[in-house]
């Protein structure tokens, strides 16, 4: 098995089933709690030297995704992680979230911004697992976070270090 990380272009042809059935896996989840139409995004927020999209790939078969998109001068803004399915729970995430930290600190940035769902146990506990530090309140029921005064979202943040990185490569 053979596994690489490359960058591609968020218009790719060969991404658009995987960020359909992204977006259909929020769907299922959220109903139009979070609509696809309801987030602006250019391809060019993705692309260097400011933003990234990167696929991991096993084989030649698309296996997991990820991008960063600038959120200010100093923090990139970590989104779209995706496993296939069947592959999930094997680390894959975690290796995605590391080569954009990486890639994040080699562009310039220092910090990361995340968001995930209210319903995304499993994106809170990668998230938490990889050290980053949540805007919210973990032990609190995450279904209070989809009612006002709260937009459904969970933030994170990170700081990003040379050490830390070295650590987790």
């Amino acid at each position: 098995m053979s596994e690489h990380f490359r960058d591609v272009s968020p218009d790719a042809p060969e991404l658009q089933p995987i960020l359909d059935g992204l977006f259909g896996e929020y769907a299922a989840r959220y109903g139009d709690y979070f609509s696809r139409s309801a987030e602006v995004e250019l391809t060019e927020w993705y692309l260097a030297p400011q933003g990234l999209f990167i696929v991991l790939e096993r084989d030649g078969e698309i296996i997991a995704t990820g991008a960063y998109k600038p959120f200010d001068a100093h923090t990139a803004e970590i989104k779209r992680i995706w496993t296939k399915q069947a592959l999930r729970k094997q680390g894959l995430a975690a290796k995605i979230v590391q080569e954009l930290e990486r890639r994040a600190l080699l562009s310039g940035y220092s910090h990361i911004y995340l968001t995930t769902g209210f319903r995304q146990p499993e994106a809170v506990r990668l998230y938490l697992s990889q050290g980053y530090q949540p805007q919210f309140d973990v032990h609190r029921d995450p279904e209070e976070y989809s009612q006002p005064p709260f937009d459904g979202r969970l933030r994170f943040t990170k700081a990003l270090s040379v050490e830390r990185l070295s650590k987790t490569a």
